[in-house]
């Protein structure tokens, strides 16, 4: 397995036994107050804990190579993993959201607050540290699976902070139905941050092009190469940690087969030390040929080298 691979294991074993934890101290800490917005950072880690093992079985069938049935690889299992994330993390908004309403309405208080602060301290703490490794992770890795992970336990920092506000207020100053409002805020966040994380995954699902940046980056390096006069039907996308781009190019029409291939080796290499991951299909057409038509048969190399 790949170094890239190994690290995203790492973080999804760190997630698992960081959810695992928080499960336990916060189980008996919504036992014990009878909070609902307790109750709904509970939940939200018993879904942690969930989408953490979806996160690993994700990661790990991505880092598999490619294989006869898999030509392309199995990056796309990690969107896949995100997305079981974000629809568990719906569920989850949608559950605390009911219960603050009821909690609401029948004017329930919460009890024994001094615990359940002191669990969300703890739980702060240890989610501080998970989320360190996971951005040294992703910065080496750029897995949409730990990225997903990560902005929800990013979200499980203010979630506890939330949950303190509301157990403080509730019994300290007295404010009736605070607790409940704030599990219908946590409730709310938790739905904003998986719709935000959304687009990633959806992005990757669909083979949604490359960002217009990285995509200009690439041409830029196209634009240097001296045997390429036109580059047409360029095709992008991404599947896990894993980039993909077919194109066409105009080469000299009286090269021979071996010219050709040679040139386009010489492309694909220069290509390939600035873009190390990812993997190129280059179909050269005979100079003045266009079999496409609209924009996939129009020059993509014009613009970047009049700049």
């Amino acid at each position: 397995m790949s170094e890239a691979g190994n690290l995203n294991r790492s973080a999804a074993f760190a997630s698992i036994g960081a959810a695992s934890a928080l499960l336990t101290i916060k189980g008996y800490a919504a036992w014990s107050t009878g909070s609902t917005a307790m109750l709904g950072s509970l939940a939200d880690t018993v879904l942690d804990l969930v989408a953490s093992v979806a996160t690993l079985v994700g990661v790990w069938i991505a880092a598999q190579p490619a294989d006869d049935k898999h030509r392309f690889g199995h990056g796309k299992a990690e969107a896949i993993a995100a997305l079981f994330q974000i629809v568990l993390i719906s569920i989850s908004a949608l559950g605390i959201a009911a219960h603050a309403v009821e909690q609401f309405f029948s004017g329930a208080r919460v009890a024994a607050a001094g615990a359940g602060i002191g669990v969300s301290i703890a739980a702060i703490c240890v989610t501080f540290a998970l989320i360190a490794w996971q951005r040294r992770v992703i910065a080496r890795t750029g897995s949409i699976a730990i990225t997903t992970d990560s902005v929800h336990y990013q979200s499980d920092l203010l979630l506890n902070v939330a949950v303190i506000a509301a157990l403080a207020l509730d019994q300290y100053a007295g404010l009736a139905g605070v607790d409940a409002l704030f599990g219908l805020v946590i409730a709310g966040w938790l739905g904003w941050g998986a719709w935000g994380a959304s687009e990633d995954v959806l992005d990757q699902l669909m083979d949604h092009e490359w960002p217009a940046e990285k995509k200009h980056r690439f041409l830029e390096v196209l634009a240097r190469h001296p045997d390429i006069m036109n580059v047409h039907d360029l095709r992008t996308r991404t599947s896990g940690n894993r980039d993909f781009v077919q194109f066409h190019v105009w080469v000299d029409p009286d090269m021979t087969v071996r010219a050709a291939h040679r040139v386009m080796d010489d492309l694909e290499a220069r290509l390939q030390a600035e873009f190390p991951d990812v993997e190129i299909l280059i179909h050269p057409d005979p100079a003045g040929h266009v079999g496409e038509s609209g924009e996939a048969g129009e020059d993509v190399l014009g613009a970047v080298r009049a700049d």
